[in-house]
């Protein structure tokens, strides 16, 4: 039987702020010391490198999907327990999110947040019913927590929605959550 999986969706770079970097690291330790297995997008590059090195380190199984157009803009790490290239970037997706058991959102960029509303939409739909956290380093996702919020109030979107988003301010919180959710 497979260990507990976590998608982890971030950033193909490290940002300004150390706290993001951190978060990653502690974030890819926690998974490992947990016996869970990473899933991610198969770079060795910004966060996405520095999440994966630090599950590797623990003894965490890892498995990257990556597609053929980003194998060296990602720098394709290919020392991964399991190492998936697709054609496309939907199928990365899908993939990522059909191996997994939750998902946590560290920061990121364009892709990250494709990848996070590619996955709330889902579950919106009633796709699946995995949990999504943003691990919100440093306040990164302040921003974003209220353009959800602003799309409730506008009406957009059902109150409903805000409850398939978890926030959590560290790694450790994170896990937490996905610890309760999963059990």
């Amino acid at each position: 039987m497979l260990p507990r999986s976590v998608c982890v969706y971030c950033g193909s770079r490290h940002g300004h702020s150390p706290a993001y970097a951190e978060a990653a690291e502690d974030l890819g330790q926690a998974i490992a010391a947990e016996g869970w297995r990473l899933v991610y997008g198969a770079g060795d590059v910004g966060l996405m490198g520095t999440v994966a090195r630090a599950a590797q380190a623990g003894g965490a199984e890892t498995f990257g999907v990556i597609p053929t157009h980003l194998m060296n803009l990602e720098v394709g790490k290919t020392d991964l327990t399991r190492f998936v290239v697709t054609e496309t970037m939907h199928e990365r997706k899908k993939v990522m999110l059909m191996n997994a058991d939750g998902i946590v959102v560290l920061p990121g960029g364009a892709g990250s947040l494709d990848e996070f509303f590619e996955a709330l939409t889902w579950r919106q739909l009633g796709l699946h019913a995995k949990p999504i956290v943003l691990l919100d380093a440093g306040g990164f996702w302040a921003p974003l927590r209220a353009l959800l919020d602003h799309v409730v109030n506008e009406g957009f979107a059902d109150a409903s929605l805000l409850d398939f988003v978890h926030i959590a301010d560290s790694p450790a919180a994170a896990m937490d959550i996905l610890r309760r959710a999963l059990s």
